[in-house]
């Protein structure tokens, strides 16, 4: 799977792996690596959107 480059796409894949994981019968194996690359994805979130309140802080503070 490519590297998430933007909150969006972290966020969109997030979805689509909790989907797939309601729909469908899979595996053991395959269910450890989909909680593996959602864990990833959500790291990916909370990184960006800390990121995003510092910068937000940054800005309202030179107001």
């Amino acid at each position: 799977m490519k590297e998430a480059k933007t909150y969006q796409d972290a966020f969109e894949e997030l979805q689509l792996l909790v989907r797939k994981m309601e729909r469908e019968e899979i595996s053991v194996d395959e269910l450890a690596e989909m909680i593996k690359r959602a864990t990833l994805l959500i790291n990916i979130c909370k990184k960006k959107l800390m990121d995003a309140e510092e910068e937000v802080k940054m800005l309202l503070e030179k107001l």
